[in-house]
């Protein structure tokens, strides 16, 4: 546990301590109706339909995007945007973006660019060793977007289960790059991209031609991304520790820079943290904000395939930046507490039911959740035990306009 006063170097503007957290609370009422208020909408129907509007469902999810949201609150469109992502026509297939994982960069019909991640694992698969072993999970994007939604985050891109033909959909409109990591194994076709991990002895191969993967939707960009080192990002070297790893007072010291000494980003820190241990990702070593905000825009939920890998692996050091700093908005906490009693997993079923590549997870994943859950429940009572609630909840609530 940290050491020292959990709240130096937080900005007042950002304190507004919820000194009785009692559900008779304006705040807490309004935390308790947008619960219900998501849960009545969590199953997505994916329908082509786009009602009362003639704009494509590319323009309407780019004009989703602010600083603090990647898509807003109320979203009746979202089945038809993601209808979209699953099966407008591919106009072109290139490799992947940088990274150190096999993608392809696919333009759906219409110009929208998304992400292919192909499957590599069978759903009951479990990738031993590090928690940041294996390849990337194709169908832990999926899960980790409609996690993003249950919590309330809304930071994480639109990601939908997707079949493509290789042969017919793929080869025929690829990049000359993209073309000449294409192979045959047995009756399966394959391919390896370019990327840092990418080689020809390890392709990704489709079941014939069919080849289920997941599609992320690029972010518009007039919305510039800015890379940032994760402050508890880890060394990736044995025998060599990062400081957040034996210093307990080192959110102290992330306090005192730029930009988690003001502003949202330090919260957005511990709420990824916890989205993080949710589903096992301990590979968030850099993360993405939008650029020039000074700290004001959100952290982006970019990157979440390095997750649901071993489903008994609880990687409690995920965690870090909540216990060591011992600060949570009070928003996310009504949150985690209202998914308490099995209420987490039932709401990712319904979420992912139409996905699809549904069944999503497997059923230790699903019941891994719940666990988890209460792993990060414990850590904060023992944050408020030590420093009282009124430190440890910290209030930090903005008014969104999507106008």
């Amino acid at each position: 546990m940290a050491r020292g006063r959990p709240w130096a170097g937080v900005p007042e503007a950002a304190m507004v301590f919820l000194i009785d957290n009692l559900d008779t609370s304006a705040a807490n009422r309004e935390d308790q109706r947008a619960f219900h208020r998501m849960m009545a909408s969590l199953r997505v129907e994916l329908d082509p339909r786009l009602d009362h509007t003639l704009q494509s469902p590319w323009e309407i999810a780019a004009q989703w995007v602010v600083p603090r949201e990647v898509y807003p609150e109320e979203t009746p469109e979202l089945g038809a945007v993601m209808h979209a992502m699953a099966t407008k026509k591919i106009i072109k297939a290139d490799v992947g973006y940088k990274g150190t994982q096999l993608k392809a960069l696919l333009i759906l019909e219409g110009g929208q660019k998304v992400v292919f991640k192909p499957k590599r694992y069978a759903r009951d698969y479990v990738v031993e060793g590090e928690p940041y072993a294996g390849y990337d999970r194709h169908n832990a994007e999926v899960a980790a977007f409609h996690l993003d939604r249950i919590l309330g985050f809304r930071r994480a891109p639109l990601v939908v289960g997707r079949f493509v033909n290789l042969r017919t959909e793929i080869k025929p409109v690829a990049t000359e790059q993209l073309l000449s990591t294409f192979l045959t194994l047995g009756n399966n076709t394959c391919f390896y991209g370019k990327c840092y991990y990418c080689r020809e002895t390890e392709p990704a191969c489709a079941e014939g031609d069919t080849m289920e993967g997941s599609v992320t939707l690029w972010l518009p960009d007039v919305w510039p991304l800015q890379k940032h080192r994760h402050p508890w990002g880890r060394t990736y070297r044995e025998g060599k520790l990062a400081r957040w790893e034996y210093d307990e007072s080192y959110c102290d010291a992330v306090k005192k820079t730029s930009p988690y000494d003001s502003g949202p980003r330090l919260l957005d820190i511990i709420d990824t943290a916890i989205f993080d241990y949710l589903i096992g990702n301990a590979d968030r070593h850099h993360y993405e904000s939008f650029q020039d905000d000074e700290g004001a825009s959100m952290l982006i939920l970019l990157d979440n395939a390095k997750s649901f890998g071993n489903p008994v692996l609880d990687e409690r050091s995920i965690l870090a930046p909540l216990y060591q700093c011992c600060i949570i908005r009070v928003s996310t906490w009504n949150r985690l507490n209202y998914l308490k009693n099995g209420v987490l997993k039932s709401a990712l079923k319904t979420a992912m039911s139409h996905d699809p590549i549904s069944p999503v997870l497997s059923s230790p994943h699903m019941d891994a959740l719940d666990q988890r859950l209460l792993n990060i429940l414990a850590t904060v009572k023992q944050c408020t035990d030590q420093f009282g609630p009124d430190i440890v909840l910290v209030e930090d609530r903005m008014t969104l306009s999507h106008l």
